[in-house]
């Protein structure tokens, strides 16, 4: 991957990694699923009155937005709602990058490089030593939806690629308008018309300003990057970037909750920096060293 490529992919951890803290401040007064639906109808309106609609089938379209705003925002920020840790929630949401890898091998052929595979191995270690001391204090059900959630998210990103080289900003404020109906309709029949009606009694500057990131920052911005290099770079390369985003995600629910940042957690960050660097430069430096060899 080039190295601006990189800068932007690092752009948008941040912005993603951020976004867990923002989500629990969101759904402490305001439906989950309600929240989710004025996340994308933001992100929606009014860029689509000022950008064409992709030149995309409009069955990728739907399924994107589906995949992505019903189901994996629908889970994941319920799963908040009932009690998920923010930081936890960001390094669950991570799996993802497995099933991603795991679908492109499976419905796109892709090959993954035995960088790849190893990078993904020590990365999934250190997730696995962040989540081990924090399984045990984590409802079943918020837990299984989060992963649920993660699922969701690779199935998007394997959509994302098959959309193939689209307007990334278009791309994603037109898909956003798919879930917002579907989300209305589900929050008034799960969540409840009185449950809505408080938590817009409740809205605040504050709630503007988490709408206004979500539907800005972490959808149109980061979502926009996130598009822009899956269609560009083969899935299992993109993907594991997300990897990084449990380190923002835990760091800043630290210093907004106070929830605790743990010896293993640092230990397991650790490795997740580490499987990163051996996914995205692995390649690079076997290839250095057989030309080292070589001469």
């Amino acid at each position: 991957m080039a190295v601006p490529h990189i800068f932007l992919a690092l752009i948008t951890v941040f912005l993603w990694g951020f976004n867990f803290v923002v989500i629990k401040v969101g759904v402490m007064d305001m439906p989950p699923l309600f929240l989710t639906a004025l996340r994308y109808l933001f992100a929606a309106v009014p860029l689509i009155f000022f950008l064409p609609r992709p030149k995309v089938p409009w069955k990728h379209m739907v399924v994107y937005g589906m995949v992505m705003g019903c189901v994996q925002f629908g889970l994941l920020y319920t799963a908040i709602k009932w009690g998920l840790p923010a930081g936890l929630a960001s390094l669950v949401m991570q799996s993802q990058a497995f099933f991603t890898m795991a679908l492109a091998v499976t419905l796109l052929g892709e090959i993954p490089l035995k960088s790849h595979i190893a990078g993904a191995a020590v990365a999934f270690g250190g997730l696995a030593v962040i989540g081990l001391e924090r399984l045990n204090i984590t409802a079943m059900v918020p837990l299984l939806m989060s992963v649920g959630a993660a699922f969701s998210w690779a199935i998007g990103n394997i959509v994302n690629r098959k959309a193939g080289r689209v307007n990334a900003v278009s791309f994603i404020a037109w898909t956003s308008l798919v879930p917002v109906l579907p989300l209305i309709i589900l929050s008034l029949v799960l969540e409840g018309p009185q449950a809505i009606a408080d938590g817009l009694a409740l809205a605040s500057p504050m709630t503007a300003m988490v709408v206004i990131y979500m539907a800005y920052g972490a959808t149109i911005i980061g979502a926009s990057i996130w598009s822009y290099l899956l269609s560009r770079y083969p899935a299992g390369t993109v993907a594991p970037f997300s990897l990084l985003v449990p380190i923002v995600g835990f760091v800043g629910a630290y210093f907004a909750f106070n929830e605790e940042i743990t010896l293993f957690e640092v230990i397991g960050s650790s490795l997740v920096v580490a499987g990163l660097a051996l996914n995205v430069f692995g390649r690079r430096i076997s290839f250095a060293g057989l030309r080292s060899a070589r001469s």
